[in-house]
């Protein structure tokens, strides 16, 4: 699988696909729960409701926040690359944040989450052949290939540690 063009995804996610260094990203996609589990690897519970400034999310409530965008991009690459060609709409993430009860949960019950889903999403994406990779449709107003998703997720999520390490665990 390899990297989208341009004019595969909307400007903004420019920012996560540019995170993407890999020419084939499976590996990186199939790795990153791993990668996420070790970075929370023996950090208290009490740093879970921990904002590094204010008005931010806890670090609980972006590890919530990275599952969410993991299922929807899912939900999106599962559209997408079946051939369906309603448009797809965004969603208000900090209204997601404010119903997710992440505060009131383990880390290890988030990272379990998350590597639940990611492994869906491995296995589906492994069994997509180039053709419905590059799939297009439109989530958000604007146009998207699967392959600019499954990059997407992969760069959300980097985007994320970054800030996990620099704001959150520092």
């Amino acid at each position: 699988m390899y990297k989208p063009e341009p004019n595969e995804y909307g400007e903004y996610y420019g920012k996560y696909i540019s995170l993407v260094h890999e020419s084939d990203i499976r590996e990186a996609f199939a790795r990153q729960p791993a990668e996420l589990r070790s970075l929370f690897d023996g950090v208290d519970e009490e740093k879970g409701v921990y904002r590094y400034a204010e008005g931010k999310w806890t670090t609980k409530e972006s590890l919530s926040h990275l599952i969410d965008g993991e299922r929807i991009f899912a939900y999106r690459m599962l559209r997408i690359s079946r051939g369906d060609e309603t448009p797809i709409e965004g969603f208000e993430q900090d209204g997601y944040i404010e119903n997710s009860n992440a505060n009131n949960r383990s880390f290890a019950d988030l990272l379990d989450e998350f590597e639940l889903n990611r492994k869906a999403n491995v296995l589906f994406l492994n069994n997509l052949d180039e053709t419905g990779l590059a799939r297009m449709g439109t989530a958000s107003g604007s146009p998207v290939s699967v392959r600019a998703l499954a990059n997407i997720c992969i760069g959300h999520v980097r985007h994320h540690e970054r800030i996990f390490r620099e704001g959150y665990l520092a």
